[in-house]
């Protein structure tokens, strides 16, 4: 007879069967992408901004007002566009909860993406996503691609939205991502399949 004292009695083995076994998935799985390349894109744009508002203080051409006010109307935009579109993509996170998965980018979380999971038929794991294979970092659009938030190189998930069309990001441990979204919308058929 076996002691009470035994674990195996004391805690007794699941019978379930290895595929029904399911592993712990997060209520709200979060997960980010950062490119710190982006970073010195940034003081160029923050420089050429310095050089616009320079010269805008204490410039003396011989060329003319309309010279002067070129230069530093064209180094202020360029510095601004620069400064902002790459400060927007030095980081994206996503977010992954029962209902939805969001994308927000960079540190005031814009551009943001929300795609209600009830839109989403599928997921997948993207091993290697690369700035070329879109045309560069940032929010891209391909119509032979879909859409694509990339900010660095490396993996990243490819969702299959209900229209056909495609959604791609960037972001650490995809495959983690991968799953969790896998799983939500096996629950998500599972509970339409009894409600009918």
């Amino acid at each position: 007879m076996r002691d009470s004292r035994d674990p195996e009695r004391a805690h007794p083995r699941s019978e379930l069967p290895a595929r029904d076994f399911v592993p712990a998935v997060p209520e709200t799985w979060k997960g980010r992408a950062t490119n710190r390349v982006q970073w010195l894109l940034a003081a160029a744009g923050a420089a050429c901004l310095a050089l616009g508002v320079g010269l805008a203080v204490d410039a003396v051409w011989t060329g003319g007002i309309t010279a002067l006010l070129m230069a530093v109307v064209g180094c202020v935009a360029v510095g601004l566009l620069v400064l902002f579109g790459t400060l927007a993509f030095v980081h994206v996170e996503l977010t992954v909860d029962r209902h939805a998965l969001e994308v927000r980018c960079g540190h005031m979380g814009l551009p943001r993406r929300r795609i209600p999971l009830e839109h989403v038929v599928g997921a997948e794991f993207a091993p290697r996503v690369t700035p070329r294979q879109w045309g560069g970092w940032g929010y891209r659009w391909r119509p032979e691609m879909g859409t694509a938030v990339v900010v660095r190189r490396g993996e990243g998930l490819v969702l299959t939205l209900g229209d056909g069309r495609s959604f791609t990001v960037t972001v650490d441990d995809a495959e983690t991502a991968v799953r969790v979204i896998r799983h939500r919308l096996h629950l998500r058929r599972r509970m339409a399949g009894h409600g009918r």
